[in-house]
């Protein structure tokens, strides 16, 4: 490893100075300055930071708010940081929040004393409201810390293979030679790629590198395979260039050691042809950009540092070059450094038990890489000679429009991705597009396979001919190639279809955004994809499958999906007719739909051909129902009522007899009152079902309580509940939304679990039992929560009407002071339909802000009026009456029954 210090060009004491001309976009000297004399309200100590930390008068002002209102009293047991530090989390939030932050993060973590990690730690433990974080800062954060992942891997790789190329003894130089060549990557990756946390494109960046400063190494250090593989056309020993002499130095094009570039990409499993081109491209550019390009010896460190710190003061990001130091703001826990995948390797004995070997992240990647290319290897970029047959076959030959198609969306793939990473990396996003048509095609022949085997046709025009099936398949393709470079993941987990959340990321779903494909065309393609490609991973599997999940619970339901198309066609057609009716749910989800079913119909008038020619239903004949609906409202029921087990076994494992209630509602709405899912997030109509019921069934649940258990739970987004559409144009958190929205527009029917005859429960879904036994499925952690329906008693000792029964969210924080003040506006505006206040006909009254209480208690933010107000004499009856159910359930728990087995 490095020394631990060097009086090179990394900087040290001089990183506190920041960059001055870095300040405050407010204008006047208010903005600018910090002003203790008006901060005496303020403890001295936190004054004090904030004017080491650089921070204006607003930005003082509004992190004390943030300290005050949400972080002075919790609880100290979970947060193991120093006032100092949470102060300073507390000015970093304010500063990213009002766009005046003057320090660099490197500078932030010095000035508070903690670690990348740990910093980001303690600011989302500081989240403890709904609003807390602002989905702003949350994004800042997201990327602040996959850059730093990404980096970290590249670092660890960057040392490990100079350790393997130079046997360098002299400890000075050979340190001086590291730290040029690492600060040369930053440099490069930093100014060429817009997308710095691409590890696949910046690990090639980082061998190009590598490459130029191996060839000028001395020939006698090199260790082997490298020794060998500098050709005789290396240049000569190496010199470094001086300052003074670096503009004189005549300049060529670069030269490219290929035999060195082969080496070093064989060592790392890395594609010899895609490094070539990001070096031909990328590299030669980046050199060219700054004088390096056709120099012969070694550029001066002093240089390279100097360029690479005016990249890192105008980023305000971490300090990359740290890390050659192992300097604290860079360190990492042991978990962090080893964080692996597991490959199964075969053990030396023979046998066929996979043991687990550890991979790094980069390993992991290349080793993905390589098998998607073995897979394709007998794969074509043109279709084959089976599928120009079944193109002749058909009533309308597509061959030209298939063509046409491939080339046209090609060359929109190919500018988007160069606008994404990086201007010169056209031709890496042509090869990645080479392979994507490859998967396309064999992919489609395969499907063609199992259509005619299962139809006993080879006409197949109208599924040949259509767009949507073309388009979605070349995406899904694309999709399975991305994901295998890019890591299989998704942009900012779970969408939530928020438009400020888009990042210049390849992630699904970049490309439906790309081909503007709506989600649901792309969903009917999924699950044959899959069954018609054999040689898929598992985990590409599932990354398919997730892909589905991010479909049906959010991506489906934007305002222009086609979805919303079919559903009011089915609801036009009759009060019979619907989406996918409720007496199937309790049915195993088995289907023989394939694409040509879903992209066909309800066009196909016979249900048994639809990819041939099929004739339109007799005029006058109910037309069939939609299979794409019907299998997607099959799959979501099954999906939410899923998401909702897991969410009811953190929360409410001691009323199990709420959950088929809570379903029951949920289906509903997602059967009638499927609006509200407009551009919206199928979790914020879940953990909105979850209150109401709790609600109306007086259990003590709180929204607080809600999302700090699904914060907890895999493949969720933080957006879902701090950012949710209110009206157009207009989000808030999920709390404005269940009060203004969800309540209001269902408050009738969840009044109804409360009646003596309340509505009959929905079917529960039919979940496939465990493989390793013939048993229902046990939901984690419970201990005697089964997927099977349970019965309960449908008595409530209590009747309520809506005059009588408060069901708005009480007792939690909206955030700002005024937010109470609007929404009681916004309520008695024209614009909405309820304008009955809570004790009759009279125009609505302001309610009393409430906060998320500390203690367990809801307690009014504000003083005491003279008399009591409607609304406390609501929350008086509603503990009485609590306390009254209270006594009558534990009666009645002798006599309840047993989840069925």
């Amino acid at each position: 490893m490095p020394p631990k210090k060097r009086s090179s060009g990394t900087p040290q004491k001089k990183e506190l100075k920041g960059n001055t001309k870095s300040g405050s976009p407010d204008s006047g000297e208010n903005a600018v300055l910090l002003s203790p004399e008006r901060h005496k309200d303020k403890e001295p100590e936190f004054v004090s930071l904030s004017g080491e930390l650089q921070a204006t008068n607003p930005i003082c002002d509004h992190a004390w708010r943030i300290w005050e209102r949400e972080i002075r009293s919790m609880d100290k047991a979970n947060m193991p940081y120093s006032n100092r530090q949470q102060w300073g989390a507390c000015l970093f939030i304010a500063g990213m929040e009002l766009d005046g932050l003057s320090l660099t993060f490197t500078q932030y973590l010095k000035v508070v004393g903690l670690s990348v990690k740990q910093f980001i730690s303690l600011v989302r433990k500081m989240d403890v409201n709904v609003d807390t974080i602002s989905p702003k800062v949350n994004t800042a954060l997201k990327r602040l810390e996959n850059k730093y992942d990404v980096t970290l891997a590249l670092y660890q790789r960057f040392v490990k293979t100079c350790e393997k190329i130079s046997a360098e003894p002299d400890k000075a130089k050979r340190t001086e030679l590291w730290e040029s060549s690492w600060t040369m990557f930053l440099l490069a990756k930093g100014t060429f790629l817009q997308m710095e946390d691409d590890l696949v494109i910046a690990f090639q960046l980082l061998l190009c590198v590598l490459e130029f400063f191996t060839k000028r190494f001395t020939p006698s250090l090199l260790q082997s395979p490298y020794k060998s593989a500098v050709s005789s056309s290396t240049l000569s020993p190496p010199t470094r260039t001086s300052r003074r002499n670096q503009g004189k130095v005549k300049t060529r094009p670069p030269e490219m050691d290929v035999q060195l570039l082969e080496t070093l990409c064989k060592e790392s499993d890395c594609s010899v042809d895609e490094v070539k081109n990001v070096y031909q491209t990328t590299f030669c550019a980046f050199l060219d950009s700054v004088g390096l390009s056709g120099l012969q010896g070694l550029p001066p460190l002093e240089t390279l540092s100097k360029q690479y710190e005016e990249l890192y003061y105008k980023n305000k990001d971490f300090d990359a070059r740290l890390f050659l130091v192992n300097d604290e703001t860079l360190s990492s826990s042991k978990t962090e450094v080893s964080k692996v995948e597991m490959t199964p390797r075969k053990n030396l004995s023979g046998d066929d038990v996979a043991i687990p070997v550890p991979q790094t992240p980069i390993r992991a990647a290349m080793n993905s890489i390589q098998q998607l290319r073995v897979d394709l290897t007998s794969a074509s970029d043109q279709p084959s000679s089976n599928l120009l047959v079944y193109y002749r076959n058909c009533t309308v030959d597509p061959s030209e429009e298939i063509r046409n198609r491939v080339e046209e969306l090609g060359q929109v793939f190919i500018k988007r991705f160069a606008q994404a990473v990086g201007q010169h990396c056209e031709g890496l996003g042509r090869k990645r597009f080479n392979l994507g048509a490859q998967l396309y095609y064999k992919v489609m022949e395969s499907m063609l396979k199992s259509e005619e085997k299962r139809l006993s046709v080879q006409n197949f025009s109208k599924l040949l001919n259509n767009a949507a099936f073309h388009t979605s398949l070349l995406a899904c393709a694309l999709e399975v190639v991305m994901a295998t470079y890019v890591g299989n993941s998704l942009k900012s987990g779970r969408s939530t279809g928020a438009s400020d959340s888009v990042e210049t990321d390849l992630c699904f779903p970049w490309i439906l955004d790309v081909f503007q494909l709506p989600a649901f065309d792309f969903y009917k393609v999924i699950e044959s994809f899959i069954k018609a490609e054999p040689t898929l991973k598992h985990d590409m599997m599932k990354h398919l499958e997730q892909c589905e999940h991010v479909i049906m619970e959010s991506l489906a339901w934007k305002a222009d999906s086609p979805l919303f198309d079919l559903l009011k066609q089915s609801r036009e057609e009759g009060p019979g007719e619907q989406a996918e009716p409720p007496a199937t749910l309790n049915q195993p989800l088995h289907h023989n739909h394939t694409a040509a079913d879903l992209y066909l119909s309800p066009k196909a008038a016979e249900p048994s051909s639809p990819a041939t020619e099929a004739e339109p239903p007799t005029p006058g004949t109910r037309a069939l129902r939609s299979n794409s609906l019907s299998l997607f409202y099959k799959k979501l029921y099954r999906m939410t009522y899923l998401q909702l087990k897991t969410l009811f076994s953190h929360l409410l494992t001691s009323h199990p007899e709420l959950e088929p209630i809570i379903w029951t509602l949920l289906q509903h709405t997602l059967q009638n009152e499927y609006e509200l899912m407009r551009d919206r997030h199928l979790d914020q109509l879940i953990m909105s079902a979850m209150y109401a019921i709790c609600k109306v069934k007086n259990v003590d649940l709180r929204f607080k309580t809600i999302v700090t258990a699904y914060k907890e739970m895999p493949n969720t987004n933080q957006e879902t509940f701090k950012r949710v559409l209110i009206r157009e144009g207009q989000y808030d958190s999920i709390i404005v939304f269940y009060n203004l929205v969800f309540m209001q527009k269902l408050k009738t029917n969840i009044l109804q679990y409360s009646s003596p005859r309340p509505p009959p429960l929905s079917p529960i879904p039919r979940i496939p039992c465990s493989p390793y036994k013939n048993s229902p499925l046990r939901v984690p952690g419970s201990n005697n929560v089964y997927v099977s329906p349970l019965k309960s008693s449908r008595m409530s000792p209590v009747v309520m009407t809506p005059r009588s029964r408060i069901l708005i969210s009480i007792g939690e924080s909206f955030g700002s002071a005024d937010k109470f003040q609007k929404i009681n506006e916004m309520v008695s505006s024209t614009d909405w339909s309820l304008k009955r206040s809570l004790d009759g006909g009279s125009a609505p009254k302001p309610l009393k802000r409430l906060r998320f209480d500390m203690d367990g208690q809801d307690e009014a933010d504000g003083s005491k009026t003279s008399g009591e107000s409607t609304l406390i004499q609501k929350l008086a009856e509603m503990s009485s009456t609590r306390t009254r159910m209270q006594e009558q359930k534990l009666k009645e728990e002798s006599v309840k029954e047993h989840p069925e087995p």
